[in-house]
């Protein structure tokens, strides 16, 4: 079977998330821009065609600093930065990637947030409908085009700002959510929608569901996987590489570190628990697909555990299913690159997503 080419990204532990053991903090793996860079760095050397840089208000360290400073040092990855909508000014922020974009000649992307200020707790419906008129300022003047707004956060009639993307449109557009109000948002706003690990029926049934939301508004959404990475010569070997992750853990550390995200309780976490509360007696929710992360992390919280052969074959079929991107990690993250770029990468025929068309008529 001849698959299209997929964008591969690794994972940058802006967030303080990196360990050898989950649960266990290790200072020579907290965030920090020498061990952040590193990262970054590996990702490159391996092949990697992007990376996410996550973004929390009081976890570890700024993303938009640290991507303008990583920027120059790459010669061909992309970078994938994340913007917590809650904290940023539509304008100031659009002037700040295009002028990142610039820095790293003309290969950023972005991971939308939909945030709330620091202090602040907006309802589910109007934070959302906050991140629409965002993502819609964002995408006028980043496409050099005169803002005329007159939307319930902002009121706003501006020139686009001198500096431009070096393509001179915006870059796409990356975001993840599963509530009524996420899925909205993103078939009306996003050019790739993310979501985290699942069952195969499930992803199946998300892709065609937001197929369906998009069509409504005339739009064509593609779809990005998000999971954890544990790759070694043999399943055997994955598997205990998985067991040892977790062999200093103890259940009440998990639930703190679980509780202490801003999204803890959000209707993609709820999921990733569900998963990880059905999956059988060892962790694993299907074959290769171990939810044993999710107990000492919010979030994505499941891992592809085998060989490479079984890696890959995982990976094609969610290919098959219609994933076109996928935003990988592993602990620790620099040393999992490593594995899965020598074992799995090579074996895959991938490349940067191209520009959207997603605001094509259908």
């Amino acid at each position: 079977m001849i698959r299209p080419p997929c964008e591969v990204s690794w994972f940058s532990a802006l967030c303080d998330d990196d360990y050898e053991f989950l649960g266990v903090p290790d200072p020579m793996l907290k965030s920090s821009w020498e061990h952040c860079r590193d990262i970054v760095m590996q990702a490159e050397a391996g092949g990697f065609d992007n990376i996410l840089l996550p973004s929390g208000y009081d976890l570890g360290i700024d993303t938009t600093a640290f991507a303008a400073g990583i920027a120059p040092m790459l010669k061909r990855m992309r970078l994938l930065m994340a913007v917590r909508i809650g904290e940023m000014w539509p304008p100031q922020l659009a002037r700040q990637i295009a002028t990142i974009d610039r820095m790293l000649g003309g290969r950023l992307t972005i991971n939308i947030i939909s945030s709330d200020m620091p202090g602040e707790q907006l309802a589910s419906g109007p934070r959302y409908a906050r991140t629409v008129e965002a993502m819609g300022i964002l995408r006028t003047l980043l496409n050099g085009e005169p803002l005329d707004h007159d939307g319930a956060f902002w009121k706003l009639k501006l020139d686009p700002p001198r500096i431009s993307t070096l393509s001179g449109k915006a870059p796409l557009l990356y975001f993840g959510g599963l509530s009524e109000d996420a899925r909205d948002a993103a078939a009306r706003g996003c050019d790739v929608f993310l979501m985290w690990p699942d069952r195969r029926e499930v992803i199946a049934a998300i892709i065609a569901d937001m197929t369906a939301r998009a069509a409504r508004y005339g739009r064509v959404l593609r779809f990005g996987y998000r999971a954890h990475m544990i790759v070694r010569e043999t399943e055997e070997a994955a598997r205990a590489a998985a067991d040892r992750l977790l062999s200093k853990l103890d259940a009440e550390t998990g639930a703190a570190i679980r509780a202490k995200s801003l999204d803890s309780t959000s209707a993609g976490v709820l999921a990733q628990a569900a998963l990880r509360e059905t999956a059988a007696d060892d962790g694993y929710a299907e074959a290769n697909l171990w939810t044993g992360i999710g107990r000492a992390r919010s979030g994505c919280g499941a891992a592809i555990v085998g060989d490479p052969d079984q890696v890959l074959a995982k990976i094609n079929d969610y290919r098959d299913l219609g994933i076109e991107a996928f935003i990988l990690s592993g602990y620790p993250h620099a040393a999992e690159a490593d594995l899965f770029a020598r074992h799995v990468l090579p074996r895959i025929e991938h490349g940067p997503l191209t520009s959207s068309s997603s605001f094509r008529s259908i």
